[in-house]
């Protein structure tokens, strides 16, 4: 497992603990004494105590190399765990398939949905073909072929958010990269079945919004959304990508930050320690708040649906306006 500067210390005790519960399996061995439970038991309670104080002093910039850990469970491995079936459906019907754009019908919990997220890789090999989960047009064509035949059956939409952001190369810009987002946004404001977004990983920009305009938006505890990455943002203000702490603090990526921003619905709990260190639980967490408003979703017409998702869009954010002579900026809701 790839080890983050604030985990070593947590490292150091499960090696510890790794040990122990082996020479406590091995009756044979001579270290297995009558101590060795207790002894476990309180290393355990130790770890979980550190666990928490650590996690409770995260700053931005932590969440944001959390987001990225490599082990953090990416879209497959959640529709694995969450989902009673699922079968992939590739293409866009006019390009190609795209690997950074998973999609397909599923069940949960025996409602019938459609499912479209970003997936990542976990070796280079695989990371190569998702493309590190930049998808390019294609990917979200198909994606919203996928969407427009939930629509067409009724089906309510599940998208999981894990991208740093559109592909940005010329062949994505070739292909029309912008003109893929912005017709993606478009279709999903009106489409009239439920819509539930949730990100993962990372929220980037307009990658993550091309597959993100939903009823209810969702973020697991150590997930991040946001316009730009850190490291951009510094390059751009401060032209030093060093300042990128600075950058991530001052861009209210976290899901406590979007959630006081009202971005986003609800911060789905992660396991202890975060989703990296137990799929299962993170998954189980994610899937009591997908089903939850999903039945929440289905209760509405679709005329309601759409009213919904528009008023929830045009609700956000806020600007100032200087009124000419005026002492004070006047703050309305935009």
């Amino acid at each position: 497992m790839n080890i983050l500067e604030y985990e070593k210390s947590i490292a150091e005790i499960d090696r510890d603990l790794e040990k122990l519960r082996a020479i406590a399996d091995d009756p044979k061995n001579p270290q297995n004494t009558r101590e060795l439970p207790q002894q476990i038991e309180s290393l355990a309670r130790h770890r979980t105590s550190v666990l928490q104080n650590i996690f409770a002093q995260l700053t931005p910039w932590d969440k944001v190399l959390l987001s990225r850990h490599a082990q953090r469970p990416y879209t497959l491995d959640y529709i694995g765990n969450i989902c009673d079936h699922f079968q992939e459906l590739h293409g866009d019907r006019l390009y190609s398939d795209d690997g950074a754009i998973v999609s397909g019908l599923a069940s949960l919990d025996g409602r019938r949905v459609a499912i479209i997220g970003h997936q990542k890789g976990r070796d280079i090999k695989e990371r190569m073909h998702r493309n590190f989960g930049n998808a390019r047009p294609e990917g979200y064509r198909k994606a919203l072929r996928v969407m427009k035949l939930a629509c067409k059956f009724g089906l309510p939409i599940i998208t999981l958010v894990d991208t740093p952001g559109a592909a940005a190369d010329v062949a994505a810009d070739e292909r029309g990269i912008s003109a893929a987002l912005a017709w993606n946004m478009f279709e999903m404001t009106t489409m009239p079945v439920p819509i539930v977004a949730a990100v993962i990983g990372e929220g980037g920009s307009g990658g993550a919004l091309g597959i993100a305009v939903a009823n209810r938006v969702v973020m697991l505890e150590h997930a991040i959304y946001s316009v730009i990455a850190p490291e951009g943002c510094a390059t751009i203000l401060w032209r030093d990508i060093e300042k990128k702490t600075d950058a991530a603090k001052h861009l209210n990526l976290t899901a406590q930050g979007a959630v006081s921003l009202g971005i986003v619905d609800e911060i789905v709990q992660e396991p202890l320690g975060g989703a990296h260190r137990d799929w299962h639980g993170a998954a189980d967490f994610l899937k009591l708040a997908l089903v939850r408003h999903i039945d929440e979703l289905s209760k509405m017409s679709p005329t309601e649906l759409v009213d919904d998702r528009y008023r929830k869009f045009r609700s956000m954010g806020q600007y100032v306006e200087e009124l000419p002579g005026a002492m004070h900026g006047v703050e309305t809701n935009g």
